[in-house]
């Protein structure tokens, strides 16, 4: 039997674990130079060159951020040789109006009396009962406000010149805004707040508005008006769900109206048809009677869209847009209901003003539906050959013969050329003159009426205001355009802010207040006019609406509105049946 040398049994199961050991990053580098300058048939160089294969990647690992900070070292160094001047100037700053002072209006002589309209009035209904409907979604809402182009150009008062991309400052509501020589001032600002706050303080726990007779709120409408009233409103002066004192309330009375959207079914869960026999038939909840809420609460849900870019606003208003389409008249108007006919005459000017707001704010908002084009087409036509009017500008019902008819809604039909794409048109010049002695009022017998209904001036001059702002102010305006819109300013700005009503705390018998955005008490105050219907939120709404036009925060009041999108053919003189129209806008 063989000896075992247990001395040599050691040495060679040392040189066997020897070969799994880790040599260490460094060694394997000196081992792998060491080999390469072997010979090439040699086992060291071929393992030298394997080794080198496996170093290759943490080599550049380390090489390449090596160079890469070489060469900025060197663009850098070569770029400092030419240093950016920047000119520092200081102005010194203008202090800032107070707009929470009121300041008397100037002094306006009103113009003579002198023009005949038959006034027509608009039809909203008051509160209705509820309606049967589907539970309102409880789908969390996401609010993000979308750019606005309401930002002016103010001199700062530091100025570094020399540096591209300075941003633009934003203006001071009410103080600098775009209405040419006459504009909103602080007492126009501090009116518009005190019916802001107003609203607030008479919001419902739902987001809609009832009545509050304790704040002045006694004559409710139904509330889908009141909420788009309200929701206008407020986005006319920029507040959206994420402003600071506003934006709780205005959240709430958008989700009103978004969760007040619903497709009517009966008991078996069966979808009714709509007033044409079609299918789905999509209501909103509060808007009873006639649906003047119903196109009130459209023309809001899109602008709110616009603006915040909601997408629950978004889908709700589709929805409500699509009725508005599939109701039109075949003549091209609308009438209550949205029903295409009715035993009271087609095409109400009244209702369908509403539809084409919501329409062109559907599309600023850039909500294109099937057949959204062909009945903006359509709606035209109808205004230019059936609601025109030589005498009154537009009637509240449509007419053949363009010699007839009267009321105070010249206006309306006027703005839905304008916004639609056709300001130039003789028609809109038409109106325009009729309206050229109208003035704002609040007063139960406007002054140019001496016969007929005559008892929403309001109503009349919301149109009256917007029509003459676009008119006056846009683009190569006539000189006589241009001065109706400064008379017409004028005299809002000398009627509205001295007329607001400030609210009594019957407790203290001192004005009541709600705390701003920074804890300060603020009073508030509302208008009362004398329509026949002088719902107050309607009433407040429109006469703010008129003092914030010059805003710009609403799409569908800014001056680019109104641009016409391409060149408008000549219309189709047919007048028979369904509406053949060659027209793009």
């Amino acid at each position: 039997m063989d000896t075992i040398n247990e001395e040599e049994l050691k040495e060679q199961l040392a040189e066997e674990m020897a070969k799994y050991e880790d040599e260490g990053y460094f060694k394997r580098l000196l081992k792998m130079f060491a080999g390469l300058g072997r010979s090439h048939s040699s086992r060291e160089y071929k393992e030298a060159i394997i080794e080198l294969q496996r170093q290759i990647a943490p080599l550049l690992a380390i090489l390449l951020p090596v160079v890469g900070a070489v060469i900025l070292f060197v663009v850098t160094a070569m770029d400092s040789t030419s240093e950016q001047k920047i000119d520092l100037e200081i102005a010194e700053a203008e202090k800032p109006e107070e707009l929470d002072k009121n300041e008397p209006p100037p002094d306006v002589e009103p113009p003579p009396e002198d023009v005949d309209v038959q006034v027509d009035t608009p039809n909203v209904s008051p509160v209705a009962a509820a309606e049967v409907q589907a539970p309102p979604s409880t789908e969390p809402q996401s609010f993000k406000p979308a750019d606005v182009d309401s930002v002016l150009l103010i001199k700062s008062p530091v100025t570094l010149k020399g540096i591209a991309g300075v941003a633009r400052d934003a203006g001071s509501r009410g103080k600098l805004t775009g209405g040419g020589a006459q504009y909103g001032d602080a007492s126009t600002e501090r009116a518009v707040r005190m019916a802001l706050r107003w609203l607030k303080a008479t919001q419902a726990p739902d987001g809609s508005w009832g009545t509050k007779p304790e704040l002045g709120l006694t004559k409710g409408m139904d509330k889908a008006a009141g909420a788009g009233f309200a929701v206008l409103t407020f986005l006319a002066h920029g507040e959206t769900p994420t402003s600071k004192e506003f934006g709780p309330t205005v959240e709430k009375a958008l989700n009103y109206l978004i969760n007040s959207v619903y497709v009517v079914k009966d008991k078996s869960g069966n979808e009714v048809k709509d007033p044409n026999g079609k299918t789905p038939y999509v209501k909103m909840r509060g808007a009873g009677g006639t649906e003047y809420g119903f196109l009130i609460g459209t023309y809001a849900l899109c602008e709110a869209y616009a603006m915040t870019k909601n997408p629950n606003a978004r889908a709700a208003a589709e929805k409500t847009l699509a009725r508005i389409i599939s109701g039109q008249t075949p003549t091209g108007g609308w009438n209550y209901n949205m029903a295409r006919t009715t035993k009271d005459g087609p095409d109400d000017i009244s209702f369908g003003g509403w539809a084409m707001q919501a329409l062109k704010a559907g599309k600023m908002a850039g909500i294109h539906l099937p057949g959204m084009e062909e009945c903006i087409k359509k709606a035209v036509k109808c205004l230019k050959t059936r609601n025109y009017s030589e005498k009154a500008g537009f009637v509240y019902r449509a007419t053949t013969n363009h010699k007839g008819g009267g009321g105070g809604l010249g206006g309306v039909g006027c703005l839905a050329m304008q916004l639609l794409g056709y300001a130039k048109e003789p028609e809109v010049a038409n109106a325009l003159t009729v309206m050229k002695d109208w003035q704002p009022s609040l007063d139960k017998e406007y002054s140019y009426v001496k016969s007929g209904t005559r008892h929403n001036p309001q109503y009349y001059c919301y149109y009256a205001a917007q029509c003459k702002y676009q008119a006056g102010m846009a683009k190569n305006a006539t000189p006589a355009n241009f001065t109706l819109w400064k008379k017409w300013n004028q005299e809002m700005k000398a009627l509205y802010p001295k007329t607001i009503i400030k609210v009594i705390d019957t407790k203290t018998n001192k004005p009541y207040t709600i705390d701003d955005a920074t804890g300060t008490p603020r009073e508030i105050g509302h208008w009362v006019n004398g329509d026949h219907y002088n719902y107050d939120v309607m009433g407040t709404c429109l006469a703010a609406l008129q003092l914030m036009v010059y805003y710009r925060y609403l799409p569908t009041t800014q001056l680019k509105a109104t641009e016409v999108e391409a060149d408008v053919e000549s219309l189709s003189k047919d007048k028979t049946g369904e509406i053949n129209v060659s027209i793009d806008i």
